[in-house]
């Protein structure tokens, strides 16, 4: 028969793993997304999927990027994520493809159609929003909240490399291409970058005006003669089709035009600069080196 101190000891233990077990996880958190909705998480989520490149990117710039099992087309930075499966865009995903991921997360924007379908599957979906600085910091402090990582080595670690690059950029800019009034279009349409964007707010900090005024909101659809009204000094294109500007009626007459004050971003730069997440110090260094380019 065991010994009467042994049967103590092990009830004891008994008693505290039951206890234990009792207790709510310790890495148990509860995150709103940008719909809203709570998510509760037991531990950090494994196995992610992202449809939309600037959460990848944030994703892995919080080292967190082995957790990614799949991603949108449009992903393509860091390198190793060209190598995973990919399941459509963040408008057109392939529903199939992410279920059989088993991820216990997917992340996609606010404006995607299909968070309602895939929540009918029991697929967890975290919905993000980042039109301007102050969200890009607050997004990544979710996704650090959500992966676990400490924020003075994630979220505020990556707030601050942006922050003083975007500064650093601002220092570099020469005083005769301060003030300069800039048009950025940011896809084809054109959709502007708006003042009350990241990338407006980020010309701001470098010393330029943004002739799309913050009324007409973040990304706004302009009438191209918009552009022929307002005369800015300098048009910054994040040009992914490699389109000529051009095409747009009257364009081709605009003094910034005329004098070769356009900076035509390819597909690769392209990338950089419209996307809101950790590449934004990276972005603010070509957007000032095009206006110091220009006014040389």
């Amino acid at each position: 028969m065991m010994p009467l101190r042994w049967r103590r000891q092990l009830a004891a233990a008994g008693w505290m793993l039951g206890l234990l077990l009792a207790l709510p996880s310790a890495h148990a958190v509860t995150i709103t997304d940008d719909r809203g909705r709570a998510l509760r998480f037991d531990q950090p989520p494994q196995r992610i999927v992202s449809l939309l490149p600037s959460l990848t990117e944030s994703v892995c710039e919080l080292q967190r990027c082995e957790r990614l099992v799949g991603v949108d087309r449009y992903s393509n930075w860091p390198a190793s994520v060209r190598r995973l499966p990919q399941v459509g865009g963040g408008l057109d995903p392939n529903i199939e493809a992410i279920v059989a991921l088993r991820p216990d997360v997917v992340l996609l924007s606010v404006s995607s159609r299909v968070s309602d379908r895939l929540e009918a599957l029991g697929v967890k979906v975290l919905a993000l929003d980042h039109k301007t600085h102050a969200d890009v910091r607050r997004v990544l402090g979710v996704l650090g909240e959500l992966l676990a990582v400490p924020p003075e080595h994630g979220a505020e670690r990556v707030w601050r490399v942006i922050d003083a690059a975007v500064q650093a950029a601002a220092q570099s800019l020469p005083q005769r291409a301060r003030g300069a009034r800039v048009f950025f279009e940011v896809s084809r349409g054109p959709y502007a970058a708006g003042a009350s964007s990241f990338i407006g707010e980020t010309l701001v900090r470098l010393g330029a005006r943004n002739v799309v005024p913050p009324e007409l909101g973040p990304f706004p659809r302009l009438n191209p003669e918009f552009v022929l009204r307002a005369q800015p000094d300098v048009l910054m294109v994040a040009n992914r089709s490699m389109q000529p500007m051009t095409q747009y009626p009257g364009w081709n007459h605009l003094a910034a035009v005329k004098a070769g004050r356009v900076c035509d971003f390819g597909p690769e730069l392209s990338d950089v600069v419209v996307r809101p997440g950790p590449r934004m110090a990276e972005a603010a260094r070509i957007m000032a080196r095009c206006l110091a380019e220009k006014y040389e």
